[in-house]
């Protein structure tokens, strides 16, 4: 088991910066590469400006590293750019072993390499500050003729487009996690279907298509859920929105997982799906759905007043409060 402090320079070259720099993926952008006692890394960007985001992994313990690279791969797609590498900083509790760091890099070496980005490096150690393993990435990426999408760029009288599903990670997360007790609400093959919705949560596809139609700007859905990601596109855009309750496409195992844990899908954590405002939604969504991507126009925004339209009865749109994953249990 390993001590509290750094790892130890033999375990971190052998589990963490051998795999990294065999890496399949090797840019020609990236002209200085992380080794043991390097801590930085260099991005010949081209002209084009830097993209940079970061966020933690704690509502999670099962693959984490995969949902580290992948969720904070979409922030950069949000901004209508192309992330191009990540920085991680790993957190294990006393009584970690090499088999749990084995895995977390397992994880992220396999979303980078879907992600086609490098891991430039980052922070490893053991820490009796936390509990459970956490990660912290930073990721960083190039935009695309110099034009960035921000969330508050929305304009009145657009559509609001959703793709895939709502609480796509959630879904996946509360499977893996409470799978034993899920097992007397679902199936063996929902919950299955259920975990694998770990396999969507790239926005890469969809950022991409959405940025050529002429989107004005993009937000993935994460705390809080699709409730919570169309509020933040309307508050921080100045403006309000309508909200069509029906018309959010929800898999049919998140549903009975939520009814299940007596949960909200609708403000459940939804990295996977982005919110996009657009002209034209319906012409987007056909873009969407020929590329293979679920998508739907489920909102409109409006110059003021923030609701929900269900049942033909206009609610008010709250702002969003904790994630419905922090709050389910059976």
């Amino acid at each position: 088991m390993f001590e509290i402090g750094k790892i130890p320079p033999e375990i971190l070259e052998k589990i963490v910066m051998k795999p990294m720099m065999g890496s399949k993926v090797k840019r020609e952008d990236v002209i200085l590469r992380p080794t043991t006692g390097e801590d930085c890394s260099a991005i010949d960007l081209g002209g084009e400006f830097c993209i940079l985001s970061t966020d933690p992994i704690t509502g999670a313990a099962a693959d984490i590293g995969y949902l580290a690279v992948q969720i904070n791969c979409n922030d950069i797609y949000s901004a209508g750019a192309e992330p191009m590498g990540v920085l991680l900083t790993v957190l294990l509790p006393p009584g970690s072993d090499e088999g749990l760091l084995t895995e977390i890099m397992e994880g992220s070496l396999r979303a980078a390499e879907e992600r086609n980005i490098e891991i430039l490096g980052g922070h490893t150690e053991v820490t009796d500050a936390v509990t459970k393993p956490l990660i912290s990435a930073a990721v960083i990426g190039k935009t695309r003729n110099k034009k960035i999408l921000a969330t508050g760029d929305a304009k009145a009288g657009q559509d609001v487009v959703m793709t895939k599903w709502a609480g796509t990670e959630g879904t996946a997360i509360l499977a893996k996690e409470w799978e034993e007790g899920l097992g007397a609400y679902l199936s063996e093959e929902e919950l299955k279907a259920a975990q694998e919705l770990k396999n969507f949560l790239s926005v890469g596809g969809e950022s991409l298509i959405a940025f050529e139609h002429g989107a004005t700007a993009m937000h993935d859905a994460t705390e809080g859920g699709i409730l919570g990601a169309v509020w933040e596109v309307a508050e921080c855009s100045g403006l309000g929105v309508d909200v069509f309750v029906e018309d959010i496409p929800v898999k049919e195992e998140t549903k009975k997982i939520c009814a299940a844990m007596h949960i909200d899908y609708l403000r459940l954590i939804s990295s996977g799906t982005m919110i996009i405002a657009t002209d034209d939604g319906g012409k987007l969504v056909e873009k969407l759905e020929a590329a293979g991507i679920a998508a739907a126009v489920i909102g409109k925004l409006t110059e003021g007043g923030k609701y929900m339209i269900l049942n033909g009865v206009r609610l008010p749109l709250e702002q969003p409060g904790s994630d419905a994953l922090y709050e389910a249990k059976l």
